[in-house]
């Protein structure tokens, strides 16, 4: 095949929570998110004339190197997906993917936020490729966000680098439910270099599917409070943004991802996704942050590990913080230092 285009995405982490969705990958709720630098996906599709007339979708998938049939078939399922109104030419191509992380996958670290931005920056290339008609800036990234969108709600906002929101915002006529926007306007600079430090507690695939989790908001009891909480924790962390209010960043997010994990727990099925690891790391920095009144806060996506967040000045002291205390409650040690970046690389 000697048609080829490749992108490295990264992941983001989520201030307020996206949980639940209507219609066709319609967030419940908007949601804000940090781009992260480090932890990435990066993806090369090559591609050529199919060699039938068949309709079928023909691809292959080979994941850090080695072929993945049962990833194949959900890339498939996601073809049959666009190829009828967004991305016709899916059908008339052979493709064949090399995809890899820089970070554990399905382990609640985004990893399909970033596969999926990869995978739908690397489709709107081609389509500019066939249609021989390259498009501004702007109206490729909105519908690279787009077409990330329909694969994984989060990935539309790994198309942008630092701040990003997805989903219809009071006061920002730009927000859209189709696709993801970074926050414009001024931004405090105590949040401009923000860091955060992920504390792999399990590198272990989630019990739950975060595309299952979703599903569990249907009827929820709290669905409707959840929806107003989410809008107005996201007009008071825009307006800490640009204030620098760093404790009140640390309520905010800490807020959102206890609640995140509390409308889990009461779903029917309930849904339990911490280690002991991760309450004792939620503990210790409560403790620390109570103790040295350094501005540091977690966060924690749909899965057991936690996300340390904390201004670059407080570094060194966070560096040695972790060493010393956090980082025995990490599976194999491990640790990813990452910090907001700059968003998407097209590498071919």
């Amino acid at each position: 095949m000697n048609n080829a285009v490749a992108w490295r995405a990264p992941s983001n982490i989520a201030l307020i929570k996206y949980w639940g969705k209507r219609g066709k990958q319609i967030p419940a709720n908007p949601s804000l998110s940090f781009t992260l630098q480090n932890a990435y996906t990066q993806t090369e599709i090559r591609y050529a004339p199919k060699k039938n007339n068949t309709k079928a979708i023909d691809l292959k998938f080979f994941f850090e190197g080695k072929d993945k049939p049962e990833f194949a078939e959900k890339i498939k399922d996601y073809f049959k997906t666009l190829v009828k109104k967004e991305l016709p030419f899916l059908s008339k191509f052979s493709f064949e993917i090399y995809s890899g992380n820089s970070f554990p996958h399905s382990a609640g670290i985004a990893s399909s936020a970033s596969s999926m931005a990869a995978l739908a920056l690397c489709l709107c290339s081609i389509e500019e490729q066939i249609k021989g008609k390259p498009a501004s800036p702007d109206k490729f990234f909105r519908r690279a966000s787009h077409i990330a969108r329909l694969g994984s709600g989060s990935a539309a906002r790994s198309v942008y680098g630092g701040i990003v929101t997805w989903g219809k915002i009071k006061g920002i006529p730009a927000a859209s439910n189709q696709y993801a926007t970074p926050l414009s306007g001024r931004i405090h600079h105590n949040f401009l270099h923000f860091q955060d430090t992920i504390l792999v507690v399990s590198r272990k695939s989630k019990a739950v599917s975060s595309r299952a989790g979703h599903a569990l908001m249907q009827g929820h009891p709290f669905a409707t409070a959840r929806i107003r909480q989410a809008a107005d924790n996201l007009q008071d962390l825009i307006k800490v943004l640009r204030n620098g209010n760093l404790q009140a960043f640390c309520d905010i997010v800490e807020n959102e991802a206890l609640t995140l994990h509390a409308l889990m727990l009461a779903s029917r099925p309930p849904v339990l996704l911490w280690e002991p690891a991760t309450v004792d790391i939620i503990r210790s920095i409560q403790a620390f942050r109570q103790q040295t009144g350094i501005p540091a806060c977690f966060t924690i996506d749909a899965g057991p590990n936690v996300h340390l967040l904390y201004p670059e000045s407080a570094s060194v002291d966070i560096r040695q913080y972790i060493e010393q205390q956090l980082m025995v409650n990490c599976t194999l040690e491990t640790v990813i230092y990452d910090h907001t970046g700059t968003g998407p690389v097209k590498l071919k």
